[in-house]
């Protein structure tokens, strides 16, 4: 299982959010570069970076910070945050990222997704943020009536490489992850998942590893870290 420490970047700064709410943000003293290169240092082997100002923009925007941690450190890299175009991916691609995190884009252009996926072979990742059991996109300002169940059997057979599956009613709460949808969900989807929002304890990430699942390959752990609730040394181990 593949343990994702997690960076939000807004503003230039390492932030996390609560329920996705940009009104309820919490800004954290490490910048995004010294806290790639704690994750390095800690024995991570990947992490998973959101560039906040581009998926409010619609844009990439946080460029020039993640070409310096990928100049700082040999993590496998997955980004996500305003991709909207092949030649966002591409940029992204021709950077040194490892994976390209499709969002709003993917559910709104499903052409352009199968495309990249094409093109980009095991490069693109999709980002379901689901709220009871549907979409909401654009930075989760905008929610939707399409089931995340429907949509990833819609694209399963696109070439995608994992799902990033964020629970918006536990993100940055620290209330547990939602492991028994998720669990629900793997077993009637293809893709590989990745549980994400609500870690709130190194007993959380035991759970799921414990599962034995091997349709779900991750998860995402943020704000735990950050608060200290979680040891980074207690999560490398279960690398």
């Amino acid at each position: 299982m593949i343990i994702f420490p997690a960076i939000d970047i807004k503003d230039g700064k390492c932030v996390r959010l609560i329920k996705g709410d940009f009104n309820k943000i919490t800004f954290y003293k490490d910048s995004p570069v010294a806290q790639a290169i704690k994750y390095s240092q800690s024995g991570f082997n990947d992490i998973h970076i959101v560039d906040l100002d581009g998926a409010l923009q619609g844009k990439p925007v946080n460029s020039i910070i993640v070409k310096e941690i990928i100049k700082k450190v040999k993590l496998k890299i997955q980004i996500g945050g305003g991709i909207r175009t092949i030649d966002d991916i591409n940029s992204w691609i021709e950077m040194g990222v490892d994976r390209v995190i499709m969002g709003t884009a993917a559910v709104e252009n499903t052409d352009l997704l199968e495309t990249a996926c094409n093109k980009f072979k095991n490069k693109i990742a999709v980002a379901l943020d689901v709220k009871d059991g549907l979409i909401a996109l654009s930075g989760w300002k905008k929610q939707t009536n399409i089931s995340a169940i429907d949509f990833i059997k819609k694209i399963q057979n696109f070439g995608v490489s994992r799902i990033i599956y964020t629970d918006i009613n536990k993100d940055g709460t620290k209330k547990g992850p939602n492991i028994k949808d998720t669990v629900e969900l793997s077993s009637k989807v293809k893709i590989p998942l990745v549980i994400s929002g609500g870690v709130s304890s190194i007993e959380d990430i035991k759970k799921i590893k414990s599962l034995n699942n091997s349709n779900i390959e991750g998860v995402i752990v943020g704000k735990s870290i950050y608060d200290g609730d979680i040891k980074i040394s207690d999560l490398t181990e279960l690398i």
